[in-house]
C-alpha cells in the first residue's frame, strides 16, 4: 500500500511521485522487506552504488547486547543493505564501528557479524587509533578537526545505518550522532558542546545514503539500555540522502519535535540539511 501523487503524508508534506523523493518513510513489515520497499522508491541501490565500487556500511554496533535489546542496528537490515550493494555491482562492502563495549563481542552478539558475512560483506575493527587518520572540519565552530577511520576515507560510497534510540546526553541518537562511530577522539565532543560538535562534523562529509532503523526503538535508558522493557516496537524505517531530514523524521517517530533536539536545529541552521519536513517531497509506504 502506498500513498499516491499529491497526497498528504504523516509528516505534513505532499508526496509528488513525479519528482525525486527527498525522504522515504516505511511503516510495517520486517526490516528487510521495509528496506526493499524504500530503496525501490528512490530508484534502487544502483542510484548510489556503481559497478566495481567499494562501499562502507556504518551501523551502530556499539554495544554488547542482543538484537532484541535495540541498542544496535538490526542485523537483518544490515545484511539486506549489503545484498543490495552487491546486486548493484559493488566490489567490496565493509562494515565497522568504533564500539563502546569490547568490539569482538559487540560484532558477534549484536548479530551483525554473522549477517555481514552471510551477505558476503567483511567486518573490520575500529578499536585502535592506527585505523584513524586526521581530517579538518573547516566549517566547524567547536570541532575543527578529527581522526576518521580510513575506511571512510578510502571507500567510494558511505552508507550510514543508525538505530533510532534514546540517548542520555544527546536526547536521541540517529544519523548525525551515529557518525561519532567513525571517529577516534569522540571524548572531545562530550567535553566541548556535544550538540554543536555533532552538527559541526555533519558538515565534513555527508553520507551518500542514510537508512534509519526504527523497528525496535529504545525509549529510555539509552544509549545502551537496561532490558527489553526499554523497547517499543515501531516497525518503521527512514531513508534519505539528507541527514537532517532523516533525523527530523525519526525524531517525529520517537515522539519528539525536531526543533527540541539541539543538534538537529543547529545542523539545519548551518545548512547541512532541512529539518522542515513540510517542505520536503516525502513518500510514505505502509507494508500490509
Amino acid at each position: 500500500m502506498r500513498l499516491g501523487a499529491a497526497s498528504t503524508n504523516a509528516f505534513g508534506s505532499t508526496a509528488d511521485a513525479s519528482k525525486p523523493y527527498d525522504l522515504v518513510a516505511v511503516l510495517g513489515g520486517e526490516p528487510s522487506e521495509m528496506f526493499d520497499k524504500a530503496i525501490a522508491a528512490v530508484g534502487g541501490m544502483g542510484k548510489f552504488v556503481k559497478k566495481g565500487q567499494t562501499v562502507v556500511v556504518k551501523p551502530n554496533i556499539g554495544w554488547d547486547t542482543s538484537p532484541e535489546r535495540g541498542g544496535d542496528t538490526n542485523p537483518h537490515l544490515v545484511g539486506r543493505i549489503i545484498e543490495h550493494c552487491f546486486q548493484a555491482g559493488a566490489k567490496d562492502v565493509f562494515v565497522f564501528d568504533n564500539t563502546c563495549d569490547e568490539w569482538g563481542r559487540c560484532y558477534k552478539n549484536s548479530g551483525i557479524e554473522d549477517a555481514v558475512k552471510s551477505a558476503g560483506g567483511k567486518v573490520v575493527p575500529g578499536n585502535t587509533e592506527n585505523y584513524y587518520k586526521p581530517v579538518s572540519v573547516p566549517k566547524g565552530k567547536k570541532l575543527t578537526e578529527a581522526k576518521v577511520h580510513e575506511l571512510i576515507l578510502n571507500s567510494d560510497v558511505f552508507i550510514n545505518v543508525p538505530v533510532l534510540k534514546h540517548h542520555s546526553s544527546a536526547k536521541l541518537t540517529i544519523a548525525m550522532k551515529n557518525l561519532m562511530g567513525i571517529v577516534w577522539d569522540r571524548r572531545y565532543w562530550h567535553r566541548n558542546d556535544l550538540h554543536q560538535c555533532i552538527a559541526d562534523f555533519a558538515t565534513w562529509r555527508k553520507p551518500d545514503l542514510n537508512i534509519i532503523d526504527a523497528y525496535r526503538v529504545m525509549t529510555r535508558n539509552g544509549p545502551r539500555g537496561v532490558s527489553e522493557a526499554d523497547i517499543v516496537i515501531k516497525k518503521s524505517l527512514i531513508l534519505s540522502t539528507d541527514m537532517v531530514a532523516a533525523d527530523a523524521a525519526a525524531a517525529k517517530i520517537f515522539g519528539s519535535e525536531p526543533s527540541s533536539i539541539p543538534y538537529i536545529k543547529i545542523a539545519h541552521e548551518m545548512g547541512v540539511g532541512n529539518m522542515n519536513l513540510e517542505e520536503l517531497n516525502i513518500e510514505r509506504i505502509k507494508v500490509s
